[in-house]
């Protein structure tokens, strides 16, 4: 098969190599997909540019996320599945090969089956930043009728947290970098969209949602300390999957323990197999244009895996970058 792959640390252009690589075989409670779309998160950059699981195994075929038709299935998994067109979570965590390849073997739970009406792009969207918005939004239970604030409205995962927070019934505040993207979190069923270059940005979220909010699903956790517990409800909880900016960060612990906040710091990759499996199942029903908007920022060619990677790394792609592994399959 035809494969990129890294055995170093560093720039895209720099290690990943790009060719033929012996065909996976699935093991027991694996299946194998022909990959359709494989996509680019900033997960996956990070892990190329820091080599951090190339201590555990090497090289490696980068990229979680993607799409595809299982064609071959391991010991233990039923044979009808084969044919079936899945979306795929989580590929490379924990394991040497991701969707830059024509194909790749996972845990069958994994590859999630398909509606008949998501197309194979669409399921390429999801993945990661579905499931984080997702888990963000309700590991602490039902949202309707309360307020939720998503910081980074507009980012791979706050457009998905502001869209699932509006089907499941909260009040959704958005804050964004700038009046077009506050426009466009709007448009995603945001009903207050917020510019947070602007001052005052305490108060207005505080205007905005009538008070403190209930919930708060945040991008950058350690640039927000100084904010999140004077527009945190008491009993309330912030959900953070990221804290880039600022990775160390120091926060008023006698604040925050006094109106028993609930700071619910995860990643979906070590979420237990349950929840995870509880997630997938729950999110897969919803990815079809009557629930979510999927956007695609800019496809690239197989050929083009590296300016995919640089162009997600550069901050360029506005949306999912979508790399073109299969175009036979391209419009399923």
């Amino acid at each position: 098969m035809r494969a990129y792959w890294y055995d170093r640390a560093g720039p895209a252009a720099d290690v990943l190599n790009f060719g033929d690589l012996p065909d996976p075989e699935p093991g027991p409670g694996e299946v194998r997909v022909r990959t359709a779309f494989s996509a680019v998160n900033p997960t996956d950059v990070k892990r190329r540019s820091s080599g951090r699981e190339l201590g555990k195994f090497s090289p490696i075929i980068p990229n979680n996320d993607g799409s595809g038709v299982i064609d071959k299935v391991g010991e233990g998994v039923n044979n009808a599945r084969i044919g079936q067109r899945v979306w795929i979570f989580g590929a490379q965590h924990g394991r040497p090969h991701g969707t830059a390849a024509e194909f790749v073997v996972l845990p069958a739970r994994q590859a999630v089956p398909l509606a008949g009406d998501v197309t194979l792009s669409q399921g390429a969207c999801a993945g990661v930043p579905v499931v984080t918005a997702y888990h963000a939004l309700f590991a602490d239970g039902d949202i309707s009728r309360k307020t939720v604030l998503v910081t980074g409205g507009t980012g791979r995962v706050g457009a998905y947290a502001v869209q699932l927070g509006t089907w499941g019934g909260a009040r959704v505040i958005a804050t964004c970098g700038s009046e077009e993207n506050c426009a466009e979190a709007k448009s995603l069923g945001a009903a207050v969209a917020l510019n947070y270059k602007e001052p005052n940005l305490k108060e207005r979220i505080i205007e905005a949602a009538g008070g403190p909010v209930d919930r708060i699903v945040e991008v950058a956790f350690g640039a927000n300390t100084g904010l999140l517990p004077d527009i945190l409800k008491p009993n309330g909880t912030v959900a953070t999957y990221a804290s880039d900016a600022v990775p160390e960060p120091t926060f008023p612990f006698n604040q925050w323990m006094g109106n028993n906040v609930n700071i619910r710091m995860f990643t979906i990759y070590e979420l237990g197999a349950q929840r995870q499996d509880e997630v997938l199942q729950a999110v897969s029903p919803l990815l079809n244009d009557d629930n979510l908007v999927h956007r695609v920022g800019e496809r690239f060619a197989f050929e083009d895996v590296v300016k995919s990677h640089e162009a997600v790394e550069q901050g360029a792609v506005h949306g999912v970058a979508q790399i073109v592994v299969a175009p036979d399959l391209a419009d399923r």
